[in-house]
């Protein structure tokens, strides 16, 4: 077995990531060479740190680096499991007896600025070799042509297959500035190692894509490069240093097989973690054995039927494609399709996850998706009790045991009490960290009434110490990080108004006041401009809940929130009226706008000064243009009606009563004048119950789905109302109640829910749905 040689014995390996037929070469090489030197593609900053990487972790793990300065700020992860090649080589070489040193630019350095994961493939560049390449043997993707030509072959010629793969993908692609930057800091490691070594052996192992361009460099004489140019010291190279004013750390966290599965979009280009695990452990034979074995018992536990028949046909099934496709035993995509045409006996709509690249797709056939988790493991790494933690870790640990909060106990508050505010707030500011352990139930939302309680549900996560790590990051203490994670969102959100109206109610219940000044600050900035009446209504909404319930978050009645108010309905109702679309659908998220109008108005005015005469004369005048979507219209005219100017509505919905624009008008009344139309006069409900009636089949059909959305708006205890009235119009004795409950097997109504998330799924996917109901 040989790999590529440089004059004065480096060897050259170039790997693709998590790949246990290079792992499997890795190892044998070390063993073969016994080098001096094994350098491994990865952040020269932890060259001090080998003996904490290499402490005795239960894999995978990962080395997590943020950065952060005035400018930017990067987070990346290099993670390492069992068949990680570079993992492998470490550790195999200090059995050997070598030095062990990473060779790569740290992580924050601008050359991998652009990357959240240190190894992910460098596919995009050669894409026209592989496509060449797939077309060729007849595979679907990468990892169908990679498992064809390495993983389930023999390992005798691997070395040689391995380079001749990688000049080809090399030889059609030209590195970007980073990777050549990268590159020629790496061969100032080789040249260095090289010379230290006397002669004996030097291991250099890195991404294929980059190997090439390593020989390039070190070629020359003495190790030099092409034009002889290189370092003739005794010096490794230096490691760059973060700025002055950056703040750069890296740590080790716990990873998991889920988070490695390209399925869910880790981006190494490996997929189905938990099956390669089996490969590196027992053989791609072996490997296949158990893949079906997994892939039958998921489902079974999930009382999906799978006969002894169906196992014996994929079985069958795998093997037959093997042969056709020249493996010597089923590989991965040999078992999975072979389980497919067994197991799968309805129509799929999408291609099959393995046959293209990229995470897996809304609306997947369950078993498909079950069949993907089997390969892709449920293992979660841990770290070694004495590997070190960034301070937040312990500053979280503090303050919950301070606050008196068990991660295994449902948390009730008061959010009166001064204490429980306070814990309502840590959790609040965990919450915003992205750190998993307790999931909110219930308690103050925007647009609700304001609630004086909270309920906080246990949420244990494997992936809670890591996250707690990678959110260190931000800073040292709870409070830092927080700080600094609002920072970035609202620089992030610029003049987003409905993410930073998210951003300052976040801040309120978080307990974060200066940042919700500031937040507030962005949002009225962005408000003279803004031309999404969705997203102005909801940073509305947000002030207004804010101004009103000062015990809560401790900012009602103030003059920022009220002049942000102000400026919104003024803006709210100017974009209102240049609205113009004669058949458009209902659009909920307008709606809901004009309600915050409403509330502000009736709940803000007197205070504020706002005139509801100006809410009133843009009512009028949107309600009576027959340019505007009826949903607008009929929302026009609730707004008048909610403000005390009572219209004849049963009149007005005489004018729209096509079937294709009655339910949306009806949608835009209810959603501003539900109370006002069920505890007003009826004889809206009754025009609307005589319009409904003397519709024929068809039109009836056109009309019902926007009229199901239209009561959607009223709540049980105002339908039963509806109800009552209908039912006298009809003279009907039946208790209210029973009109509304759906006489059905529930069974049957389960299965109709789940084909409707089927369709809307592939309506999502088909860019036909967008999930607000447009």
């Amino acid at each position: 077995m040989s790999a590529t040689e440089a004059p004065g014995g480096v060897t050259f390996l170039g790997v693709r990531h998590h790949s246990p037929a290079c792992a499997r070469l890795v190892a044998a090489t070390v063993a073969r060479l016994r080098p001096a030197y094994v350098l491994v593609e990865g952040p020269a900053d932890l060259n001090g740190r080998m003996d904490e990487l290499l402490g005795d972790h239960e894999l995978p793990i990962a080395v997590f680096t943020a950065h952060r300065d005035g400018t930017r700020r990067h987070a990346s992860w290099s993670p390492f499991c069992a068949y990680s090649p570079e993992l492998v080589a470490l550790t195999a070489g200090r059995e050997a007896g070598a030095q062990l040193r990473f060779i790569d630019l740290p992580a924050w350095h601008p050359a991998l600025s652009d990357r959240a994961n240190r190894y992910a493939d460098a596919d995009q560049r050669y894409a026209e070799a592989v496509r060449r390449l797939c077309a060729t043997l007849a595979v679907d993707n990468v990892d169908a042509l990679w498992d064809h030509l390495f993983e389930i072959g023999p390992d005798d010629g691997l070395a040689e297959r391995l380079d001749t793969y990688f000049d080809v993908l090399r030889g059609e692609s030209a590195a970007g500035a980073d990777d050549t930057a990268r590159e020629a800091y790496m061969a100032r490691w080789v040249r260095a190692a090289r010379h230290r070594a006397g002669g004996r052996p030097v291991l250099v192992v890195t991404g294929g894509f980059h190997r090439p361009a390593l020989v390039r460099l070190t070629a020359g004489p003495d190790g030099t490069g092409p034009d002889g140019a290189g370092p003739e010291e005794d010096d490794w190279p230096e490691v760059p240093a973060p700025g002055s004013d950056a703040v750069a750390g890296s740590y080790l966290v716990p990873y998991s097989f889920r988070r490695l599965d390209a399925f869910v979009g880790y981006q190494s280009g490996m997929p189905s973690p938990a099956y390669y695990q089996r490969v590196w452990e027992d053989g791609p034979r072996r490997a296949a054995e158990a893949l079906t074995e997994a892939v039958v018992a998921r489902l079974r536990t999930r009382r999906q039927p799978v006969s002894t028949a169906d196992l014996i046909a994929a079985r069958s099934m795998a093997g037959g494609l093997a042969r056709l496709r020249g493996h010597a035993h089923p590989g991965r995509v040999d078992v999975l399709d072979g389980l497919v045409s067994a197991l799968v006996t309805d129509a799929l709509d999408q291609p099959l996850p393995w046959a293209t690249r990229g995470t897996l797709a809304p609306g997947a056939h369950p078993v498909v998706v079950e069949m993907v988790a089997a390969l892709s493991g449920d293992r979660v790494g841990r770290l070694h009790p004495d590997t070190p933690l960034p301070p937040l870790v312990h500053d979280v640990d503090a303050e919950l045991e301070r606050h008196r909060i068990d991660g295994r106990e449902a948390v009730e508050l008061d959010l009166t009490d001064t204490d429980d505010l306070a814990r309502s707030r840590l959790l609040h500011r965990l919450r915003l960290l992205d750190v998993p352990g307790h999931t909110r139930e219930s308690g103050p939302r925007v647009g609700a009434d304001a609630l004086l309680t909270e309920r906080w549900s246990p949420a244990p996560s494997g992936d809670r110490l890591a996250r707690v790590i990678e959110a260190g990051g931000y800073g040292p203490t709870l409070q830092d990080a927080v700080t600094a994670r609002i920072e970035e969102r609202v620089t992030l959100l610029g003049a987003d108004v409905d993410g930073l109206a998210t951003t300052l109610f976040d801040t309120a219940l978080a307990g974060l006041p200066e940042h919700s000044t500031r937040t507030l600050t962005a949002i009225a900035r962005a408000t003279g401009a803004v031309t999404d009446l969705r997203a102005l209504g909801r940073a509305l909404a947000v002030a207004l809940a804010l101004w009103r319930h000062d015990r809560l978050l401790g900012s009602a009645g103030t003059a920022p929130l009220g002049a942000l108010i102000i400026a919104a309905v003024r803006r709210a109702l100017w974009l209102v009226e240049g609205v113009r679309a004669t058949a458009a659908p209902a659009d909920p998220g307008r709606l809901t706008a004009l309600v915050a109008v409403r509330d502000a108005v009736r709940h803000a005015g007197p205070a504020l000064g706002l005139d509801p005469a100006d809410a009133l004369a843009v009512a009028g005048r949107v309600a009576a243009d027959a340019g505007v979507p009826p949903d607008l219209r009929g929302a026009a005219l609730g707004l008048a009606w909610s403000l005390g100017d009572v219209p004849d509505a049963a009149r007005a919905v005489r004018v729209v009563a096509a079937p294709d624009t009655l339910g949306d008008w009806l949608g835009g009344l209810f959603a501003l004048a539900r109370e006002e139309v069920v505890s007003g006069d009826a004889a809206l409900l009754t025009v609307v119950d005589e319009l409904l009636a003397s519709m024929g089949a068809h039109d009836f059909l056109v009309a019902l789905p926007a009229l199901r959305q239209a009561f959607g708006w009223f709540p049980p205890r105002e339908r039963a109302a509806v109800a009552r009235h209908v039912q006298a119009l009809h003279g009907g004795d039946a208790p209210p109640g029973d009109l509304l409950r759906l006489d059905a097997d529930p069974l049957l109504v389960a299965a109709a829910r789940a084909a409707e998330e089927r369709v809307d799924a592939v309506l999502t996917r088909e860019g036909l749905w967008e999930g607000d109901g447009t």
